[in-house]
């Protein structure tokens, strides 16, 4: 078990894109998805399964815990998923000290640009990369698994 903190923001700019190291493709879907808890399946480049569990409001801080899957199982659970079948791209883009997230979606997503900053440290506004926008920790609407459920999110409220 591990507990996940974390920040996320819509991306204001597309200054990052030259500061990314690496990419990775994910697909991933939600077998449960609760107000307090969620369970997704995610493949990575299609090569890497790994089943997740959150438990917790979908606040900063949340209990996670992961497990290796297989494909094949994988590919069996999706006929199970809750709502859409998220694909997007995660960018690691690193920023002084700090390893962001930003996470391109596709498909019905497509155009939402999001930026994860995990840490248990408190960040001061002021030492966070400019390209970032507003701040949506908590607001449940950027959450993967209501994403996957409701689709697009109206980023001018």
């Amino acid at each position: 078990m591990a507990i996940e903190s974390e920040r996320k923001f819509l991306v204001a700019s597309e200054d990052w894109r030259h500061l990314v190291t690496h990419s990775v493709a994910i697909r991933q879907f939600y077998i449960v998805a609760g107000s307090d808890r969620s369970l997704r399946m995610r493949v990575k480049n299609g090569e890497e399964a790994k089943l997740t569990l959150k438990l917790g409001a979908a606040e900063r801080n949340r209990e996670e815990f992961a497990y290796s899957s297989t494909l094949s199982e994988a590919e069996t659970m999706a006929r199970f998923a809750l709502g859409d079948v998220i694909e997007k791209t995660r960018n690691i883009v690193p920023h002084d000290m700090l390893r962001f997230e930003v996470d391109e979606f596709a498909g019905p997503l497509s155009g939402l640009i999001l930026a994860e900053l995990e840490t248990t440290e408190e960040v001061p506004d002021a030492y966070l990369p400019p390209w970032l926008g507003r701040e949506v920790t908590g607001d449940a609407r950027f959450y993967n698994a209501n994403l996957a459920l409701n689709g697009m999110p109206d980023i001018t409220s």
